[in-house]
């Protein structure tokens, strides 16, 4: 058969010049037939009609495709598949348009990115960036006045209950916390499976002592979690992201935090990114902030990249892979 020519995005590569996922993944697409190589790194960031026209698929990680990546017309590319599970660096209608398959990652992250939020709610239920710096500034004489907050009998809440808010709760089972959720495309007998009792949106931030966004960017929800509904939630309550920057308000999360109306937060991700350090947010001693990559481990990583060079093979052997954004 014809060569099947793949691009990998170049930000898959760390500062050693070595892929974040590790070598031995990249023999997956040692197969008949299939070429491999790293693109060039193109300014901004854009697939461009050029390389369009190189490949037969892009595998990538933050770098974006625009309706004009597909307007060339010698255009070659059939797949575009994501080193992850958002897809809001794509335009998925112009690739639908052009007949340009998406698909996405969710075995890659469902594990990490639930853990990540996990993660979130542990640390800032035992205030452990509060206790980390009294340790490191000699003031343990303070220790007493940041007293956490147990888990047992408290409620986790979920914007989202698919495949990472799901997980979550699997997750936070031994915990023994109450869980609630809101999603309107929730399926009722899973989350009777996972004992989490299905809600309206002002039940989730009035009940939820940690509220986590689970859900994806879309116009539906930028902006979601608006000043009006953080204005719900308890002053003893926190809210968690590891989903997507914009669906929160971060000016009326900041305005909740200093006003003492939120006990804080744990955020990934930002309206802006990178955030700049001039973002007041970073000022609270009771906020966590990670650079959109509290759940890249090497399990991640090496999870992502295998399934996107599985959807590679599939659609270079003629079937169609798993995930598809746009099955049209």
């Amino acid at each position: 058969m014809s060569e099947f020519r793949v691009g990998i995005t170049p930000d898959v590569l760390g500062s050693n010049g070595e892929p974040i996922f590790g070598r031995e993944v990249l023999g997956l697409l040692d197969a008949d037939g299939i070429a491999w190589e790293y693109m060039a790194k193109e300014e901004g960031g854009v697939v461009t009609p050029a390389q369009a026209a190189r490949y037969d698929a892009i595998c990538a990680m933050l770098t974006r495709v625009t309706a004009a990546s597909l307007a060339g017309p010698d255009r070659r590319l059939k797949l575009i598949a994501r080193f992850g599970v958002g897809y809001d660096t794509i335009d998925v209608p112009a690739c639908t348009a052009a007949g340009v398959m998406l698909t996405i990652a969710p075995d890659g992250v469902r594990r990490p990115v639930a853990t990540s939020a996990l993660t979130f709610v542990l640390m800032l239920a035992q205030k452990v960036l509060i206790k980390d710096r009294l340790t490191r500034t000699g003031r343990w004489s303070e220790k007493l006045d940041h007293i956490g907050t147990g888990l047992t009998g408290r409620t986790l809440g979920s914007i989202g209950l698919g495949n990472i808010g799901a997980e979550l709760f699997r997750l936070a089972r031994p915990l023994e916390m109450n869980g609630i959720a809101h999603d309107p495309f929730a399926d009722p007998a899973l989350a009777a499976e996972l004992g989490v009792r299905l809600v309206d949106m002002d039940t989730l931030f009035r009940e939820s002592d940690f509220l986590c966004v689970n859900c994806p960017l879309s116009e539906a929800t930028r902006g979601l979690v608006s000043a009006r509904l953080l204005g719900l939630m308890k002053p003893s309550a926190y809210l968690i992201n590891t989903a997507r920057g914009p669906i929160v308000d971060e000016r009326a999360l900041h305005d909740a935090i200093s006003s003492g109306r939120l006990a804080g937060a744990g955020l990934d991700v930002f309206e802006e990114e990178p955030t700049p350090v001039s973002n007041p947010l970073l000022q609270f001693d009771n906020v966590i902030v990670t650079p959109h990559g509290i759940c890249f481990t090497d399990e991640c990583m090496r999870r992502l990249a295998e399934s996107a060079f599985r959807a590679v093979l599939d659609v270079a052997a003629g079937r169609t892979p798993p995930y598809v954004v746009n099955p049209p």
